[in-house]
């Protein structure tokens, strides 16, 4: 009888040592999830070892610390109403008096990318703004200087005057996959290093443009929650690594909306080293309009899949035309990266610069086909001469006014902004028609004129002329 005790008693305690074993050995480091398809049959078991599980502490507490408030301060000029007579007889145009100047302060967030002081923003953040304040974690507050702005990304780089700041790695945001854990951080309505999580609800999202201006955009689109005042903040993987700067929400009201959007930090990276080094963007250009792939191109070229976008056209002496791609191929991928939007393919062009080679996949006449790229710039060089005289100057083109222009301004000579575009001098506020007449107070009579006083310059360039309006205009840069 006792024996028989013992027995049950000593089987009791093995089954539950057995029990405690198989308990731990099973969770949580890999806890086995089955669940039931459609079909009787049909079941898929999912593996998660304990590090899936979404735990956001390290990740947070490692960089709130490297994401800070920016203050920015700009002046708005506010035409008043007449206070007398003597306003109007004064010259101050009727309905409004004497314009006066009012200071308008904006905020928004910032990440310290190297301990230096380098912090990237986004561009409509520190836009027009005449004083731009960073404020640390810790609240320690420095006067920023704009380092670079790049409009087409909504991106823009600020330094500061300290080292050994606290950063955040960068990631690698092509590595991002749909569900993926994700935190924002940032100080949206002036609530400072505030965290919020979300899943990446989708990757190369793009924005309607009304304004027709060049924009490079393929959202990372979350849904943690971000707000006015987040904007240039992080968008952080769960390792703690900078994977993207929350830029944007999509909302019918000005608040959270359940989406929000952020450049990818890849194109980010290649932004904000472009403006350290050259304070510009050197931005690469394959040369070729494109189109997503519907039913009426699958059915024509009898494609087996959806996958890649078509090639409508092909730039003359483009890249793309020197390196043998023609209209109608599909690209497949550049490099490692499957492209099958627009966008996607402009956030993997975007991270190479001119000069830079890729291997491009095309399907022709059914057949894949690998093509080595030399991409070129965005712009022609200083200098270089177009078919119709005018040179190129950062981006636009400028040429010796003609004599009826330079008779209607009632001048005697100057150089002619004959086309604008992307780059330093739209940046600056100038305008088509613009005359230059002088450059660093130098007097100029033609394009070459202009350039070589700008190849002498070591900082900035000052242009005085005369705007198409027949007024005095001024406009500077750096370089």
């Amino acid at each position: 009888m006792k024996r028989g005790i013992l027995i049950t008693l000593l089987s009791a305690i093995a089954g539950g040592l057995t029990a405690y074993v198989v308990v731990n050995t099973m969770t949580p480091d890999n806890v086995s999830v089955v669940g039931e398809g459609t079909g009787a049959s049909m079941f898929r078991t999912v593996n998660l070892m304990q590090d899936n599980w979404p735990d956001f502490t390290y990740a947070a507490e490692s960089a709130v610390d490297a994401v800070v408030y920016v203050k920015v301060t700009s002046t708005q000029t506010m035409q008043q109403a007449p206070n007398s007579f003597f306003d109007y007889f004064f010259g101050f145009p009727q309905g409004g008096g004497a314009p006066q100047q009012r200071e308008k302060v904006g905020s928004g967030s910032g990440v310290i990318i190297r301990e230096d002081g380098y912090i990237v923003t986004n561009n409509h953040v520190i836009e027009d703004a005449t004083k731009i304040e960073v404020t640390l974690n810790n609240n320690q507050t420095y006067p920023a200087t704009l380092v670079g702005t790049d409009p087409a990304t909504d991106i823009a780089l600020l330094k500061v005057d300290a080292k050994g700041l606290p950063t955040i790695p960068f990631g690698n945001s092509d590595n991002l996959r749909l569900g993926e854990w994700v935190i924002a951080i940032g100080s949206p309505y002036d609530l400072r290093s505030t965290i919020t999580a979300g899943i990446v609800s989708a990757k190369g999202r793009t924005m309607p443009n009304y304004t027709g201006e060049f924009k490079v955009e393929s959202f990372i689109q979350t849904d943690a929650a971000v707000n006015p005042g987040n904007s240039g903040g992080a968008l952080v993987d769960k390792a703690g690594n900078l994977v993207g700067i929350n830029t944007a929400i999509y909302s019918q009201t000005g608040s959270y909306s359940g989406y929000s959007f952020a450049v990818p930090v890849n194109i980010v990276k290649k932004i904000a080293y472009d403006l350290m080094d050259f304070g510009s963007v050197k931005r690469a250009v394959l040369g070729i309009t494109m189109q997503a792939i519907d039913d009426k191109i699958a059915d024509e070229l009898k494609l087996s899949s959806r996958n890649g976008v078509y090639i409508n056209e092909v730039s003359k002496s483009s890249a793309a035309d020197e390196a043998g791609i023609v209209s109608g191929d599909i690209l497949l991928a550049i490099d490692s990266f499957k492209v099958n939007t627009p966008s996607s393919v402009q956030e993997a062009v975007s991270t190479y610069s001119p000069g830079d080679k890729a291997v491009v996949m095309i399907l022709r006449d059914g057949k894949e086909k690998n093509i080595e790229v030399t991409f070129k710039g965005s712009s022609q060089e200083n200098g270089t001469v177009a078919e119709d005289g005018a040179v190129a100057f950062y981006g636009s083109s400028i040429k010796e006014a003609d004599a009826e222009t330079l008779e209607k301004f009632r001048l005697r000579s100057g150089v002619e902004i004959v086309e604008l575009g992307p780059g330093k001098l739209m940046e600056a506020g100038a305008s088509e028609g613009f005359i230059i007449l002088y450059v660093n107070d130098h007097p100029v009579k033609t394009p070459q004129d202009v350039i070589d006083i700008v190849k002498k310059s070591k900082r900035t360039v000052f242009i005085e002329g005369v705007t198409p309006s027949g007024r005095t205009g001024y406009f500077g840069f750096g370089i």
